[in-house]
């Protein structure tokens, strides 16, 4: 590859068929080869470069580079130590000839060095000094000790090795190995740090540092074929790279886009983002292989440039085959954990959620739900940026984390459309997308996702879920999240707004249904209705007193099941049924039979009902009714000193056909008093979770009856009662319908025509 590549692959450029970068590598490589120590300084004294012989040799494995010359080479005796460098006045020539020369080491000896320095062409006065101790002795003595090193060396490499290896064997928990096998690699190779990334569908995430770099600013994810990874996959085993030095006309342009990295096996030199350069000057790149992939990428380096030998390189490569399993299973547990963590936290919100539907709260779901997003955002690391339309000047309009509400001219549609599914969409936002740019560009977090919940609420719900730039993309586990939970809260919302227009409806169809009750000459009537709750929606309850001729009524009270718009249209069309029906003279039984059948093909749904149907006969002082599994009736007996439960009892209606239902008939007399009621009165509890019951409901009815208690409020003081009993806390509707009886017996002959037959219904 020549010149310059696209800005975003790798770039790699070559002179004279040897790369630019290998020059000063393979340079480093040789002054560390050699057995000589070997100086690089510049015109004035300042050491530029220092070979490991040169640092043992001189100052005792001390450093020397920044520092001056003529601390090791001390002018002569009579020279000025304060005056300006002036390389001629070292004592040894600059033409490359021999002198021996003394050297101040660092432990005070006085050394003698075969010594030649000469001036090399370079910018500026540079010169490359080469020393070699005079004596044999001691040169056999230099020897010896890099030997010695590289053996220390070479065992502590083996025993980090083994130690990495004995410290996965068997391992339990390998998130928790992680961590210290990062310190134990950098340990072993002498390290300033290591890095290790996991492979993605997208890329590599960041998934651990070693300690040493806690505070360093280091790259969270690099993309495919862009970075650093390329070459190490591309090389199939550990290389070795240096990160060159910005030239001059670089640092002319202030900030560096991009750096050189040099590899150290082919010569190339590579332009990565500075981004995603790792904070070393020397490291090696190791590629972790399982399955045929790539699936890891650890980087082990150092701070300052020093010398990387092969054998490191193999080892590093025979350390990545061995864990290459033991990573694999430490990334699927982590990805495994990661997944378990944000389902227990979309369960939380989803909960939320559905309180927040079901409470009596006037915001309800669509109020909570951008403290929802947030703390989902937050969740990711990642902060919430809600998207509204202005409809008047057709811009989408973005509350961003750092510049408050900003207009977007990217197209948002356009983004989530290829992600739209079940009615949500979730689209990952890139580094290097269209929006990623845009945000960049006006100083915001770029990189992570839309969230699209489409219309709710009568609005469009948007909101951005955006990370630092430079951060990792959310992975797949982070989008499914996120989309998990936009879906629930897209049907959390829109649920509740349906059973808003449900109860509206239902209320509509109930309020011509709880009239008042019919005047009928001969009965004193009365009845109460309590929702469970002022929000609850409108249930099934139902109940009617129809004045009929001949001075008969019928009286109605049912129960359907269910809630909403279906509970109420079936119970009107329940009680104008039955209203046709006691019209046509039917009897109880054969008006809930008749209706029995009407409501098996009325619903689409399997809805059924309980009822009370009686035909009150006021010539005769009778009541005959059907009590089609309804709670029985209560008949208190005037003087509330006797209570008769009309207990002749039916199946429910709707629910099958062929189902016998039969009449029951009880005696009336004056004063005598009807009660009927739906189970929400027996049902009702205490705090403790007691039922009121039906011997409650018996005792409540013989308690206000008596001791001459007026019958006007009668009804209501049984309410009060249940309310007493259950801390007004209902959780069932509650009607309760009582009819007294006041004048029974044949018609008087001088009453008005009105009163001898019936009024229409």
């Amino acid at each position: 590859m020549s010149g310059r590549a696209d800005a975003h692959e790798l770039s790699t450029h070559y002179v004279g068929g040897i790369g630019e970068g290998s020059v000063a590598g393979t340079l480093s490589r040789l002054l560390q080869l050699t057995g000589e120590a070997v100086l690089v300084f510049d015109g004035t004294g300042r050491i530029l470069l220092a070979n490991d012989e040169a640092c043992a040799l001189m100052a005792g494995g001390g450093i020397l580079v920044g520092t001056d010359v003529r601390l090791v080479f001390p002018p002569a005796a009579d020279e000025d130590d304060s005056a300006p460098f002036d390389a001629a006045r070292l004592p040894f020539p600059l033409d490359g000839t021999v002198a021996m020369v003394t050297c101040a080491v660092a432990d005070g000896r006085a050394l003698t060095l075969r010594v030649r320095c000469e001036a090399v062409r370079a910018p500026g006065e540079t010169f490359l000094l080469v020393a070699l101790p005079v004596d044999a002795g001691a040169r056999r003595e230099r020897e010896e000790d890099r030997a010695m090193d590289d053996l220390v060396r070479a065992n502590h490499r083996l025993s980090g090795t083994l130690r990495i290896v004995l410290d996965t064997l068997d391992a339990d928990d390998l998130p928790a190995l992680l961590d210290r096998l990062l310190e134990e690699i950098t340990e072993t190779m002498e390290a300033d740090g290591t890095i290790v990334y996991l492979a993605e569908s997208d890329g590599f995430h960041l998934r651990g540092l070693s300690s040493g770099l806690a505070d360093e600013k280091v790259a969270r994810f690099m993309p495919f074929g862009r970075s650093i990874e390329r070459v190490a996959v591309r090389g199939g085993s550990a290389v070795r790279l240096r990160v060159c030095a910005p030239g001059t006309e670089a640092l002319r342009q202030g900030r560096l886009a991009e750096r050189d990295v040099a590899n150290e096996e082919t010569g190339e030199t590579i332009k990565v983002r500075s981004a995603l350069v790792p904070p070393f000057t020397s490291f090696m790149a190791v590629p972790v292989w399982f399955g045929g992939r790539v699936i890891s990428i650890i980087e082990v380096g150092w701070r300052r440039q020093r010398p990387m030998p092969k054998d490191d390189a193999q080892l590093l490569d025979a350390v990545a085959h061995y864990l290459s399993v033991q990573l694999e299973g430490t990334f699927t547990a982590l990805r495994s954990r990661h997944a378990e963590h944000l389902a227990d936290v979309g369960t939380r919100l989803r909960e939320e959620l559905l309180d927040a539907a079901t409470a009596d709260a006037a915001s309800g779901a669509l109020g909570r739900l951008g403290d929802v997003l947030a703390t989902a955002a937050a969740e990711l690391e990642a902060e919430l940026a809600p998207v509204r339309d202005n409809d008047h000047q057709a811009l989408v309009v973005a509350e961003l984390p750092r510049g408050g509400a900003r207009d977007l001219s990217c197209d948002l549609d356009e983004l989530a459309a290829p992600c739209a599914r079940g009615g949500v969409a979730v689209a990952p936002v890139l580094p290097d997308s269209e929006l990623a740019a845009e945000l960049r560009g006006l100083g915001e977090p770029c990189v992570g996702a839309l969230v699209d919940l489409g219309e709710v609420g009568g609005a469009r719900r948007r909101a951005l879920v955006l990370r630092p730039d430079g951060a990792e993309p959310l992975d797949d586990i982070e989008l499914e999240f996120l989309e998990g939970l936009a879906g629930d809260a897209r049907d959390i919302a829109r649920g509740e707004e349906e059973r808003e227009q449900d109860k509206r409806i239902a209320q509509a169809l109930q309020t011509g249904m709880r009239n008042e009750l019919q005047d009928v000459p001969g009965i004193t009537a009365e009845a109460v209705y309590s929702s469970a709750t002022a929000s609850a929606l409108v249930g099934g309850d139902f109940y009617d007193l129809i004045r009929l001729p001949d001075r008969r009524a019928c009286v109605i009270m049912g129960d359907v099941s269910g809630k909403g718009v279906e509970a109420a249209s079936v119970s009107a069309a329940v009680k104008t049924a039955l209203g046709a029906y006691a019209w046509e003279g039917l009897a109880p039984a054969r008006m809930v039979r008749s209706l029995n059948e009407f409501l098996l093909g009325f619903s689409r749904l399997e809805t059924f009902a309980t009822l009370f149907v009686g035909i009150v006969d006021l010539a005769a002082g009778t009541i005959r009714y059907c009590s089609a599994g309804h709670p029985p009736a209560i008949l208190v007996r005037a003087g509330a000193d006797e209570i008769s439960i009309l207990d002749v009892q039916s199946g429910v209606v709707g629910a099958f056909h062929d189902i016998a239902y039969v009449d029951g008939e009880a005696a009336l007399a004056p004063g005598d008093v009807l009660l009927l009621y739906t189970d929400g009165t027996t049902e009702a509890r205490d705090p403790s979770g007691a039922f009121f019951g039906e011997q409650g409901l018996r005792d409540a009815v013989m308690r206000e009856s008596a001791g001459g208690r007026p019958f006007e409020g009668f009804v209501g003081r049984l309410l009060g009662d249940l309310d007493d009993f259950t801390g007004a806390r209902l959780e069932d509707d509650v009607a309760m319908v009582a009819l007294r009886f006041d004048e029974l017996g044949p018609a008087d002959a001088t009453a008005p025509d009105g009163e001898k037959g019936g009024a229409s219904g």
